[in-house]
């Protein structure tokens, strides 16, 4: 079974813990793993800059994936936040499980 899993880096832990609660609370993924802190070294207008970062990784379907990466673009406070997307092969029951978990409520 296919799932997507989206990838960003946030400054600090705050950012991380609020970006990625808030994803969870709109169901717009399952599950969402704090990589923990990592040194990013990148272009950056003009120059080579260096931080220490945050890395997430979240776990959502096919159906939600679009929507995810539209909500960091639009809450993440970096101006060109790193956006990486791909397709992944889950075991059935997890894979069942996430798409079970990015339903949206019905409302009636």
């Amino acid at each position: 079974m296919n799932v997507t899993l989206v990838l960003t880096t946030v400054p600090d832990a705050a950012v991380a813990q609020k970006l990625a609660g808030d994803a969870l609370v709109a169901r717009l993924c399952a599950c969402v793993t704090q990589l923990g802190s990592v040194q990013s070294s990148y272009h950056w207008q003009g120059t080579i800059e260096s931080a220490q970062e945050f890395q997430l990784r979240f776990k959502t379907s096919a159906a939600r994936a679009l929507e995810l990466e539209q909500y960091i673009q639009a809450h993440h406070p970096y101006d060109t936040p790193e956006i990486l997307s791909w397709q992944a092969t889950a075991s059935a029951a997890y894979g069942q499980w996430i798409t079970a978990e990015t339903q949206r409520p019905l409302h009636v």
